[in-house]
């Protein structure tokens, strides 16, 4: 399976920003996802995030969630052999990625059938604001007014409860599918159990795993496999992982 580095002009973010197919660099040294990828006929693509949260941000031409759900998925489905179809594309992601994954994969519905969230730093809405361990590296600077993002759909609640009323008056929709996993000496442990319960009591099908371990590789590297047996992979598989680490 190829290793492809592209460099693209991306409409949404004004300026040229490299994409990585099928590998993001760090799992490349940290994982055996290559061929792990390679086994299941599955395309993985990894964009940069530039510590944004993959969120759309208050300055000007950093609009990384639409880049992340909506450009960047039109694009590599023009550029490469991949399905169109909402089933057959996934979201994933680790620590800042695992929020990325979460938040663009519920308000991009549409366009992603499974969402996949390891040890997410969703702690940036799941903790009170005021909380001294919710900013863990000054990553408020990516949402502005954090009064007014905790109440748009930066916030995954948020982003869950709009598609929930989408829900209400047209039922034929559904709420993609979520995998949440979080190791139990993890400090973000608590908020994504948190997040998870909230989930499951709106009516999504969330399967959530708690296991010995903490925020590094070690326990990655084993969740990757049980995300990938989770996934109902076939042929012509769409995978767009946003997964970088803080």
């Amino acid at each position: 399976m190829a290793l492809l580095q592209v460099n693209m002009f991306s409409q949404t973010l004004k300026r040229t920003v490299p994409l990585q197919v099928v590998l993001p660099s760090d799992w490349v040294s940290n994982t055996n996802i290559q061929r792990l990828a390679e086994d299941r006929n599955l395309a993985v693509v990894m964009p940069a995030g530039e510590n944004s949260f993959y969120i759309d941000q208050p300055i000007p031409n950093n609009d990384f969630g639409e880049y992340t759900g909506r450009e960047l998925v039109e694009l590599t489905r023009r550029m490469f052999p991949l399905s169109h179809r909402r089933e057959d594309t996934f979201i994933a992601g680790l620590s800042m990625g695992g929020f990325g994954a979460i938040r663009n994969g519920l308000k991009y519905y549409d366009t992603f059938g499974y969402i996949a969230v390891l040890s997410g730093a969703v702690q940036i809405f799941e903790l009170p604001l005021d909380s001294p361990g919710r900013s863990l590296f000054q990553e408020d600077t990516c949402f502005g007014n954090l009064v007014d993002a905790s109440l748009s759909d930066k916030n995954p609640r948020v982003a869950f409860q709009n598609l929930a009323l989408k829900r209400e008056s047209s039922p034929s929709l559904s709420f993609p599918e979520i995998y949440m996993a979080c190791g139990s000496e993890d400090e973000l442990c608590l908020v994504n159990r948190s997040l998870s319960d909230f989930l499951k009591k709106g009516g999504a099908h969330v399967t959530y795993e708690e296991a010995p371990g903490g925020h590094n590789w070690t326990f990655w590297r084993s969740q990757i496999v049980k995300v990938l047996n989770w996934l109902p992979l076939d042929e012509n598989i769409a995978g767009i992982s946003s997964g970088n680490v803080r």
